[in-house]
Protein backbone atom coordinates (compact mmCIF):
# COMPACT_ATOMS: atom_id res chain seq x y z
CA UNK A 1 0.00 0.00 0.00
CA UNK A 2 1.32 3.79 -1.05
CA UNK A 3 1.63 5.95 1.76
CA UNK A 4 -1.21 8.14 2.05
CA UNK A 5 1.10 11.40 2.77
CA UNK A 6 3.36 10.23 -0.75
CA UNK A 7 1.72 13.19 -2.86
CA UNK A 8 2.65 15.41 0.05
CA UNK A 9 5.83 14.60 2.33
CA UNK A 10 8.94 12.47 1.50
CA UNK A 11 12.53 12.59 0.45
CA UNK A 12 13.41 13.72 -3.01
CA UNK A 13 15.50 10.77 -5.08
CA UNK A 14 19.19 10.96 -5.80
CA UNK A 15 21.01 8.82 -7.09
CA UNK A 16 23.67 9.11 -9.96
CA UNK A 17 25.48 6.53 -12.69
CA UNK A 18 26.40 3.89 -11.25
CA UNK A 19 28.15 1.83 -14.08
CA UNK A 20 30.57 -0.37 -13.26
CA UNK A 21 30.17 0.06 -9.36
CA UNK A 22 29.55 -3.10 -7.43
CA UNK A 23 26.97 -3.05 -4.81
CA UNK A 24 26.89 -5.72 -1.82
CA UNK A 25 23.72 -5.55 0.06
CA UNK A 26 22.64 -7.45 2.89
CA UNK A 27 18.87 -8.26 3.47
CA UNK A 28 18.74 -7.26 -0.22
CA UNK A 29 15.78 -8.89 -1.27
CA UNK A 30 13.06 -7.85 0.88
CA UNK A 31 11.90 -3.84 1.70
CA UNK A 32 14.11 -1.03 1.57
CA UNK A 33 16.79 -3.31 1.19
CA UNK A 34 15.33 -4.98 -2.41
CA UNK A 35 14.74 -1.31 -3.38
CA UNK A 36 18.10 0.14 -2.92
CA UNK A 37 19.12 -3.72 -4.84
CA UNK A 38 16.57 -2.37 -7.58
CA UNK A 39 18.26 0.86 -7.76
CA UNK A 40 21.58 -0.02 -8.30
CA UNK A 41 21.31 -2.36 -10.93
CA UNK A 42 18.59 0.08 -13.36
CA UNK A 43 21.50 2.43 -12.51
CA UNK A 44 24.13 0.02 -13.73
CA UNK A 45 25.56 -1.36 -10.62
CA UNK A 46 26.32 -5.69 -10.34
CA UNK A 47 24.59 -6.54 -6.97
CA UNK A 48 25.82 -9.14 -4.53
CA UNK A 49 22.42 -9.79 -2.66
CA UNK A 50 22.85 -11.57 0.88
CA UNK A 51 19.99 -13.15 2.24
CA UNK A 52 18.80 -16.03 4.61
CA UNK A 53 16.59 -17.46 2.85
CA UNK A 54 17.14 -18.50 -1.40
CA UNK A 55 13.45 -18.83 -2.32
CA UNK A 56 13.31 -14.92 -1.66
CA UNK A 57 16.77 -13.90 -3.16
CA UNK A 58 15.12 -15.57 -6.08
CA UNK A 59 12.22 -13.58 -6.35
CA UNK A 60 13.52 -10.77 -5.90
CA UNK A 61 15.97 -11.48 -8.50
CA UNK A 62 13.22 -12.24 -11.20
CA UNK A 63 11.47 -9.21 -10.70
CA UNK A 64 14.76 -7.25 -10.72
CA UNK A 65 15.16 -8.95 -14.24
CA UNK A 66 11.95 -8.78 -15.80
CA UNK A 67 12.60 -5.01 -15.28
CA UNK A 68 16.01 -4.28 -16.24
CA UNK A 69 16.64 -7.22 -18.76
CA UNK A 70 17.72 -10.44 -18.37
CA UNK A 71 21.24 -9.67 -18.36
CA UNK A 72 21.29 -7.47 -15.37
CA UNK A 73 24.23 -8.17 -13.46
CA UNK A 74 22.54 -9.52 -9.91
CA UNK A 75 23.66 -12.73 -8.06
CA UNK A 76 22.29 -14.20 -4.06
CA UNK A 77 23.84 -15.19 -1.68
CA UNK A 78 22.80 -17.36 0.98
CA UNK A 79 23.61 -15.83 4.94
CA UNK A 80 21.90 -16.03 8.57
CA UNK A 81 23.35 -12.41 10.00
CA UNK A 82 21.80 -14.60 13.51
CA UNK A 83 24.88 -17.01 12.55
CA UNK A 84 28.49 -15.50 13.19
CA UNK A 85 30.54 -18.80 12.14
CA UNK A 86 28.08 -18.88 9.14
CA UNK A 87 28.62 -14.93 8.51
CA UNK A 88 32.67 -15.64 8.87
CA UNK A 89 32.01 -18.70 6.26
CA UNK A 90 30.28 -16.92 3.36
CA UNK A 91 32.20 -13.23 3.47
CA UNK A 92 35.58 -14.46 3.73
CA UNK A 93 34.24 -16.55 0.56
CA UNK A 94 33.14 -13.04 -1.15
CA UNK A 95 36.27 -11.20 0.18
CA UNK A 96 38.82 -14.32 -1.68
CA UNK A 97 37.07 -14.96 -4.72
CA UNK A 98 36.41 -11.28 -5.12
CA UNK A 99 39.23 -9.35 -7.07
CA UNK A 100 37.88 -6.11 -6.13
CA UNK A 101 34.51 -6.86 -5.08
CA UNK A 102 33.67 -6.85 -8.69
CA UNK A 103 33.23 -9.63 -11.43
CA UNK A 104 31.87 -7.49 -14.35
CA UNK A 105 32.52 -8.34 -17.68
CA UNK A 106 34.36 -6.63 -19.66
CA UNK A 107 36.42 -5.27 -16.51
CA UNK A 108 35.25 -1.65 -16.19
CA UNK A 109 38.22 0.70 -15.06
CA UNK A 110 38.74 0.81 -11.14
CA UNK A 111 34.70 -0.21 -9.99
CA UNK A 112 34.83 1.08 -5.89
CA UNK A 113 32.51 -0.94 -3.98
CA UNK A 114 29.66 0.02 -2.16
CA UNK A 115 28.34 -1.98 0.98
CA UNK A 116 24.40 -1.87 2.13
CA UNK A 117 23.93 -2.87 5.31
CA UNK A 118 20.07 -3.31 5.24
CA UNK A 119 19.42 -6.90 7.01
CA UNK A 120 17.64 -6.14 9.98
CA UNK A 121 14.36 -6.63 12.47
CA UNK A 122 12.18 -4.26 13.97
CA UNK A 123 10.56 -3.64 17.80
CA UNK A 124 9.83 -7.32 18.60
CA UNK A 125 10.05 -9.41 21.68
CA UNK A 126 13.01 -10.31 23.30
CA UNK A 127 14.61 -13.83 21.64
CA UNK A 128 18.36 -14.84 21.15
CA UNK A 129 19.52 -15.99 17.94
CA UNK A 130 21.43 -19.41 17.50
CA UNK A 131 25.13 -17.79 18.92
CA UNK A 132 22.90 -17.30 21.99
CA UNK A 133 23.10 -13.30 21.66
CA UNK A 134 19.76 -10.75 21.58
CA UNK A 135 18.55 -10.82 18.29
CA UNK A 136 17.88 -7.53 17.55
CA UNK A 137 21.26 -6.81 18.75
CA UNK A 138 22.94 -9.57 16.62
CA UNK A 139 20.69 -8.73 13.66
CA UNK A 140 20.75 -5.25 13.66
CA UNK A 141 24.01 -4.86 14.79
CA UNK A 142 27.00 -7.22 15.40
CA UNK A 143 26.48 -9.84 12.66
CA UNK A 144 26.32 -6.21 10.29
CA UNK A 145 29.80 -5.07 11.83
CA UNK A 146 31.41 -8.46 11.24
CA UNK A 147 30.36 -8.43 7.99
CA UNK A 148 32.21 -4.88 7.62
CA UNK A 149 35.26 -6.60 9.25
CA UNK A 150 35.18 -9.90 7.00
CA UNK A 151 35.22 -7.45 3.73
CA UNK A 152 37.11 -4.18 5.02
CA UNK A 153 40.72 -5.48 3.74
CA UNK A 154 38.54 -5.96 0.02
CA UNK A 155 36.82 -2.45 0.34
CA UNK A 156 40.14 -0.70 1.51
CA UNK A 157 42.65 -2.53 -1.64
CA UNK A 158 39.86 -1.18 -3.88
CA UNK A 159 39.91 2.40 -2.66
CA UNK A 160 43.77 2.36 -3.71
CA UNK A 161 43.05 1.54 -7.65
CA UNK A 162 43.42 4.73 -9.61
CA UNK A 163 40.98 6.51 -10.55
CA UNK A 164 38.33 5.11 -8.20
CA UNK A 165 35.59 7.17 -5.78
CA UNK A 166 36.02 6.30 -2.44
CA UNK A 167 33.87 3.05 -1.81
CA UNK A 168 31.07 3.70 0.72
CA UNK A 169 29.66 1.78 3.54
CA UNK A 170 26.31 2.51 4.57
CA UNK A 171 23.95 1.36 7.52
CA UNK A 172 20.41 1.77 7.71
CA UNK A 173 20.17 3.06 11.39
CA UNK A 174 16.73 5.06 12.63
CA UNK A 175 15.66 8.34 14.59
CA UNK A 176 14.26 5.15 17.46
CA UNK A 177 18.02 5.44 18.60
CA UNK A 178 16.47 7.91 20.92
CA UNK A 179 14.22 5.48 22.81
CA UNK A 180 17.42 3.15 23.82
CA UNK A 181 17.47 2.85 27.21
CA UNK A 182 18.01 5.90 29.42
CA UNK A 183 21.29 4.03 30.84
CA UNK A 184 23.10 2.05 28.45
CA UNK A 185 27.13 1.16 28.65
CA UNK A 186 27.80 -2.24 25.91
CA UNK A 187 29.84 -3.11 29.45
CA UNK A 188 28.64 -7.12 28.82
CA UNK A 189 26.65 -9.48 27.08
CA UNK A 190 24.88 -9.58 30.93
CA UNK A 191 23.76 -6.11 29.87
CA UNK A 192 22.92 -7.16 26.11
CA UNK A 193 20.77 -10.20 26.88
CA UNK A 194 18.37 -8.62 29.39
CA UNK A 195 14.45 -9.60 28.71
CA UNK A 196 13.03 -6.89 31.31
CA UNK A 197 13.99 -4.77 28.82
CA UNK A 198 11.28 -3.13 26.41
CA UNK A 199 10.75 -4.07 22.88
CA UNK A 200 10.85 -0.51 21.78
CA UNK A 201 14.17 0.13 23.90
CA UNK A 202 15.78 -3.08 23.08
CA UNK A 203 15.56 -1.97 19.37
CA UNK A 204 16.58 1.76 19.74
CA UNK A 205 19.45 0.17 21.25
CA UNK A 206 20.76 -1.24 18.28
CA UNK A 207 20.33 1.68 15.93
CA UNK A 208 22.27 3.77 18.46
CA UNK A 209 24.78 0.72 19.05
CA UNK A 210 24.80 1.52 14.64
CA UNK A 211 25.41 5.53 14.69
CA UNK A 212 28.29 5.43 16.93
CA UNK A 213 29.90 2.56 15.47
CA UNK A 214 30.01 4.55 12.02
CA UNK A 215 31.48 7.44 14.14
CA UNK A 216 33.44 6.29 16.85
CA UNK A 217 34.07 2.70 15.61
CA UNK A 218 34.79 2.58 12.22
CA UNK A 219 35.56 6.17 11.65
CA UNK A 220 37.93 6.83 14.46
CA UNK A 221 39.28 3.79 15.00
CA UNK A 222 39.73 2.26 11.74
CA UNK A 223 39.91 5.36 8.69
CA UNK A 224 41.17 8.04 10.35
CA UNK A 225 44.33 5.93 11.53
CA UNK A 226 44.94 4.50 8.33
CA UNK A 227 44.61 7.65 6.32
CA UNK A 228 42.05 5.29 4.14
CA UNK A 229 39.88 6.70 1.56
CA UNK A 230 36.54 4.78 2.49
CA UNK A 231 33.08 6.65 4.03
CA UNK A 232 30.73 5.28 6.47
CA UNK A 233 27.42 6.80 7.02
CA UNK A 234 24.31 5.94 8.62
CA UNK A 235 20.75 6.71 7.47
CA UNK A 236 17.07 6.94 8.52
CA UNK A 237 15.15 5.45 6.26
CA UNK A 238 11.99 6.86 7.88
CA UNK A 239 8.49 5.11 9.04
CA UNK A 240 8.46 2.75 6.12
CA UNK A 241 5.27 0.43 4.82
CA UNK A 242 7.55 -2.81 4.78
CA UNK A 243 6.39 -6.38 6.69
CA UNK A 244 8.18 -5.14 9.31
CA UNK A 245 5.96 -2.76 10.49
CA UNK A 246 3.75 -5.95 11.00
CA UNK A 247 6.22 -6.57 13.78
CA UNK A 248 4.71 -3.97 16.01
CA UNK A 249 2.14 -6.96 16.69
CA UNK A 250 4.18 -9.14 17.91
CA UNK A 251 5.97 -6.91 20.32
CA UNK A 252 2.86 -5.42 21.95
CA UNK A 253 -0.11 -8.31 21.44
CA UNK A 254 -3.26 -7.45 21.76
CA UNK A 255 -4.85 -3.70 20.64
CA UNK A 256 -2.08 -1.92 21.30
CA UNK A 257 0.07 -3.41 18.76
CA UNK A 258 -2.75 -3.54 16.19
CA UNK A 259 -3.03 0.57 16.56
CA UNK A 260 0.60 1.10 16.32
CA UNK A 261 1.30 -1.59 13.13
CA UNK A 262 -1.63 0.00 11.32
CA UNK A 263 -0.52 3.92 12.28
CA UNK A 264 2.74 3.12 10.73
CA UNK A 265 1.08 1.61 7.45
CA UNK A 266 -0.80 4.13 7.28
CA UNK A 267 1.19 7.29 7.67
CA UNK A 268 4.89 5.74 7.27
CA UNK A 269 6.80 6.63 3.57
CA UNK A 270 6.62 3.59 0.77
CA UNK A 271 8.99 1.53 0.29
CA UNK A 272 10.31 3.62 -2.48
CA UNK A 273 10.66 6.47 -0.59
CA UNK A 274 12.59 4.34 2.37
CA UNK A 275 15.38 3.84 -0.06
CA UNK A 276 16.19 7.32 -0.78
CA UNK A 277 18.38 8.14 2.48
CA UNK A 278 20.59 5.07 1.65
CA UNK A 279 20.75 6.01 -2.04
CA UNK A 280 21.95 9.50 -1.61
CA UNK A 281 24.34 8.35 1.14
CA UNK A 282 26.00 5.74 -1.40
CA UNK A 283 25.65 7.31 -4.39
CA UNK A 284 25.69 11.87 -3.89
CA UNK A 285 28.84 13.82 -4.87
CA UNK A 286 27.25 15.79 -1.35
CA UNK A 287 29.03 13.34 0.58
CA UNK A 288 33.00 13.64 -0.21
CA UNK A 289 32.20 17.82 -1.40
CA UNK A 290 31.45 18.14 2.05
CA UNK A 291 33.61 15.51 3.96
CA UNK A 292 30.20 14.20 5.51
CA UNK A 293 32.47 10.98 6.90
CA UNK A 294 30.64 9.29 10.01
CA UNK A 295 27.60 11.20 9.62
CA UNK A 296 24.33 10.17 10.41
CA UNK A 297 21.71 11.28 7.87
CA UNK A 298 17.95 12.05 9.19
CA UNK A 299 17.06 12.34 5.10
CA UNK A 300 18.84 12.83 1.96
CA UNK A 301 21.57 15.77 2.07
CA UNK A 302 20.15 16.33 5.86
CA UNK A 303 22.53 15.41 8.38
CA UNK A 304 20.62 14.30 11.29
CA UNK A 305 20.79 15.56 14.80
CA UNK A 306 21.92 12.38 17.24
CA UNK A 307 20.89 11.94 20.54
CA UNK A 308 23.24 12.88 23.79
CA UNK A 309 24.26 9.04 23.69
CA UNK A 310 24.50 8.77 20.00
CA UNK A 311 27.96 11.79 20.98
CA UNK A 312 29.46 9.65 23.47
CA UNK A 313 32.70 8.95 22.28
CA UNK A 314 33.24 6.52 25.63
CA UNK A 315 30.05 4.70 24.38
CA UNK A 316 31.21 4.03 21.41
CA UNK A 317 34.10 2.62 22.64
CA UNK A 318 33.10 0.29 25.18
CA UNK A 319 30.27 -1.42 21.95
CA UNK A 320 33.83 -1.43 19.62
CA UNK A 321 35.60 -3.70 22.10
CA UNK A 322 32.21 -5.45 23.57
CA UNK A 323 31.49 -6.83 19.94
CA UNK A 324 34.75 -7.56 19.06
CA UNK A 325 35.07 -9.64 22.25
CA UNK A 326 31.66 -11.48 21.29
CA UNK A 327 32.82 -12.47 17.74
CA UNK A 328 36.09 -13.72 19.26
CA UNK A 329 34.74 -15.56 22.04
CA UNK A 330 31.69 -16.79 20.12
CA UNK A 331 34.12 -17.78 16.61
CA UNK A 332 37.51 -18.23 17.87
CA UNK A 333 40.50 -16.07 18.57
CA UNK A 334 40.85 -15.75 14.52
CA UNK A 335 37.42 -14.66 14.32
CA UNK A 336 38.21 -10.69 13.05
CA UNK A 337 40.32 -9.55 10.04
CA UNK A 338 42.88 -7.30 11.41
CA UNK A 339 41.83 -3.91 10.74
CA UNK A 340 45.22 -2.54 9.95
CA UNK A 341 45.17 -5.48 7.02
CA UNK A 342 46.21 -4.23 3.60
CA UNK A 343 46.98 -0.94 4.55
CA UNK A 344 50.57 -0.28 3.10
Amino acid sequence: MQSVLHPIIGPKKEIHDLNGRVALITGGALGIGYEIARAFVLNGARVIMVNRKEDQGEDAIKKIKDEAGQDARIEWVGCDMGNLKQIKEVFTGIREREERLDLVWPPPPSPPPHLILSAGINANQYGETSDGIDRHFQINWLGQFYVCNQLYPLIRKTSKMPDTPAPRIVWEASEQHRAAPSVVHFGSMDEINNPEIGNLEVYGRTKLAIILGVKYGLVDRVIKPNGDNVYVLSVHPGAVNTAMQQQWKDAYPGLFGKIVSAAMLAAGRDIEQGSYSALYAATSPEVEEKGWNGYYFSDPGQPGKESAQASDPTLGAALWELSQRVINEKVGDDALTDWDAGRA
